[in-house]
C-alpha cells in the first residue's frame, strides 16, 4: 500500500505511502487500481514509538516535530542481524498446540518456531509476544482513524484477536493497530494468519511486515515492506499480496479472488508469504497465487545494494484496521461499525527452516521488447475481433473498485461497459491493458475511437503499476457524445525503460453510468 512507514524501538521519519499499500498498497501485474492516485506521497516528518503497554505513562505518540520521546529498547545491530536466522523453536505463553490444517506450502523442512492462537488468555495481547501502537489522524496515507494504545480496540476474546475500528458520537474514528517487534523478528519463514476481514466502504484490513531496524538500508521503502494480506472492505473477494522496495518506490503485486460467492469478510481463509532468500511466495488457504524473486534497494546516489537485500534483515509482523485512505476511499453512509468493522483473527504461526543459504543471485531481468502488430500497434486484440476473459491478466481486463459496479461485453467489434454505480474514485470502473513496452526518450500515440448512449466524460491513461503509479501519459478527460469519434493523444516517454506500462480508461466517479463504447485503441511510436 502504500504505504506505512514506522519504526519501533526508534525514532522514525513516517512517510505517508499506499497502498498499497494499509498503509504502503497500492494499487498485480499490479492491479490496484490506476488512480490509487499517487498513494506514495511526499515523505512528511513525524516520529513514532511502538508501545508495548496500553497504559498512559507507557504510550509514546508521534510527535509534530520528529523527535521522539523515548529511545528505550534500541536493540544493538548485531542483535537485529541474528535475530530469527535459524530455525530454534520459539517458546512463548502464547504458543498454543490447538489443532489445525497444516497447509501443503509447510514442507518437512519446516518447524513451527512461534505461534499465538489466542486460546489460554483474554482482554489484553499478551506483552510478552505483542506492542500496542499510538499514531494520530492522518499519519499515514490520508487515514482517519486514530490508532489508540489499548485494549478496547485491539483484544482477545473467545480465541481470537480482534481488531474493532470505532465512530465515535462526533464523527472520528478510533481503531487497533499491533505488532511484534522487539519480541518476534524474524529473517526468512513462513508467516501465516487465519482470520475474517471487515466489511464497509473505507476499511483497509492488513496483515504485513516492515524491518524492526527501518535505518539498516535507509527509509521507506528503501527498507522493503512486505503485504501479506489486504483486502478492500468494499471489495472482500479479492486480496491483494505485495512487496515495496527502492528508490525509486517500487512494488510487485498479485492478486487472489474468491469466485462462485466467496467472501473474505463472510468466512475465514489462511493468508500466507513465504520468504526465502532470493525469493517470495504468497498463498491463500494453500493456494499458490504469486511469486516474485525481482527487487532491489539503494539511496540516493549510491549502487545497488548487494542482493537480496533490503529482504535479508529482520522483520515483525503487524495487524490493523484503517479507516478510510487514498487507496480504499472513505466510509460513507452504508458503512456499518458494528461486529462487521472487525478483523477477526484466530491464529498466527510463524515457521522456519533450520538454516538459509543467502548465497544467492539477482535474476537478470529481460525487457520484455516485444514486436508490434504488422501496423505498429502494441495493444492486443485492439478492434474487440475476439472474445477473452476479461478478469486475467492477459490482454484486456476489467475492474470493479471502491463501490463501482457494472460489467463489459465484447461483441461487434467493440467493448461495451455498462456501469450500475460509478463509484467513489475514477477506477471504480476501469478497463486495461498491461504489459506496454515503453522506452525512454521515445514519442508514443495513443489513439481510440469512442461513444457513449449519452454525453458523459471518462479519463484515458498510460500508467506504470510497478513504478510508484506514475504517469506517462497524464490522466486526460475526454468529452463523449453519442456518436463515434477518434481520440489521440501523443506522449513522450521521459521515464527509464518500462516493459509493464498499462494503457487505462477510467469510468468511475464521472456523475453518470452511461454505457461507453470503445474500439481501435492503438499504443504506437510516432516516427
Amino acid at each position: 500500500m502504500k504505504k506505512k512507514s514506522y519504526l519501533t524501538w526508534s525514532i522514525i521519519a513516517a512517510l505517508l505511502v499506499t497502498g498499497c499499500g494499509a498503509k504502503g498498497g497500492a494499487d498485480t501485474s499490479s492491479e490496484i487500481a490506476s488512480a490509487t492516485e499517487n498513494v506514495t506521497e511526499t515523505a512528511t516528518q513525524t516520529a513514532t514509538q511502538t508501545v508495548s503497554d496500553a497504559s498512559d505513562e507507557n504510550v509514546s505518540e508521534a510527535d509534530s516535530e520528529g523527535t521522539g520521546k523515548d529511545k528505550s529498547g534500541q536493540k544493538s545491530e548485531s542483535d537485529a542481524e541474528s535475530a530469527g536466522k535459524s530455525g530454534d523453536s520459539v517458546k512463548t505463553g502464547a504458543q498454543e498446540s490447538a489443532d489445525y490444517e497444516v497447509m501443503s506450502y509447510v514442507t518437512d523442512e519446516y518447524k513451527l518456531v512461534w505461534a499465538d492462537e489466542f486460546n489460554s488468555y483474554e482482554g489484553e495481547l499478551s506483552k510478552d509476544d505483542w506492542n500496542y501502537e499510538a499514531h494520530q489522524v492522518g499519519w499515514v496515507n490520508s487515514e482517519l482513524q486514530k490508532y489508540v494504545a489499548s485494549s478496547d480496540y485491539a483484544f482477545v476474546k473467545d480465541g481470537e484477536l480482534i481488531i474493532q475500528p470505532v465512530k465515535n458520537d462526533d464523527g472520528s474514528y478510533v481503531s487497533g493497530r499491533v505488532n511484534t517487534s522487539g519480541k518476534h523478528d524474524f529473517t526468512y519463514g513462513i508467516f501465516e494468519a487465519r482470520l475474517k476481514v471487515p466489511e464497509g466502504k473505507g476499511f483497509l484490513p492488513a496483515f504485513w511486515m516492515m524491518p524492526t531496524d527501518e535505518n539498516l538500508y535507509g527509509q521507506w521503502p528503501k527498507c522493503g515492506e512486505i503485504d501479506i494480506m489486504e483486502v478492500l472492505g468494499d471489495s472482500t473477494n479479492r486480496q491483494y499480496g505485495t512487496l515495496h522496495f527502492g528508490e525509486p518506490h517500487t512494488q510487485k503485486q498479485g492478486t487472489y479472488e474468491l469466485h462462485d460467492g466467496g467472501d473474505f469478510s463472510k468466512e475465514y481463509h489462511v493468508f500466507a508469504v513465504e520468504w526465502e532468500p532470493g525469493m517470495f511466495r504468497w498463498y491463500v488457504d494453500g493456494n499458490l497465487f504469486y511469486e516474485n524473486n525481482d527487487w532491489f534497494t539503494k539511496r540516493d546516489g549510491e549502487e545497488e545494494k548487494p542482493y537480496p537485500a533490503p529482504f535479508n534483515q529482520p522483520f515483525h509482523m503487524i495487524l490493523n484496521v484503517a479507516v478510510g485512505g487514498s487507496w480504499p476511499g472513505y466510509p460513507d453512509e452504508t458503512t456499518i461499525f458494528d461486529e462487521r468493522a472487525a478483523m477477526y483473527v484466530d491464529y498466527v504461526h510463524v515457521y522456519q527452516k533450520d538454516s538459509y543459504d543467502e548465497n544467492v543471485e539477482k535474476p537478470i531481468k529481460v525487457f520484455n521488447d516485444r514486436e508490434p502488430d504488422e501496423t505498429g500497434n502494441y495493444v492486443n486484440n485492439s478492434s474487440f475481433s475476439e472474445e477473452e476473459d476479461l478478469t486475467d491478466n492477459v490482454d484486456w481486463k476489467f475492474l470493479l473498485l471502491n463501490g463501482g459496479e457494472g460489467n463489459a461485453e465484447i461483441k461487434d467489434d467493440e467493448i461495451v461497459i455498462s456501469s450500475t454505480n460509478a463509484g467513489s474514485e475514477e477506477y471504480s470502473v476501469q478497463l486495461v491493458q498491461p504489459d506496454m513496452p515503453l522506452h525512454k526518450g521515445e514519442k508514443y500515440r495513443l489513439s481510440f475511437d469512442a461513444y457513449a448512449d449519452e454525453d458523459r466524460t471518462m479519463i484515458t491513461a498510460v500508467t506504470a503499476p510497478e513504478v510508484d503509479w506514475i504517469r506517462y501519459f497524464p490522466d486526460t478527460k475526454v468529452e463523449l457524445t453519442g456518436e463515434w469519434q477518434t481520440y489521440s493523444f501523443e506522449f513522450d516517454m521521459e521515464e527509464e525503460d518500462d516493459d509493464k506500462g498499462r494503457v487505462e480508461f477510467n469510468m468511475g466517479k464521472q456523475d453518470s453510468t452511461a454505457t461507453i463504447h470503445i474500439t481501435n485503441v492503438r499504443l504506437e511510436k510516432v516516427q
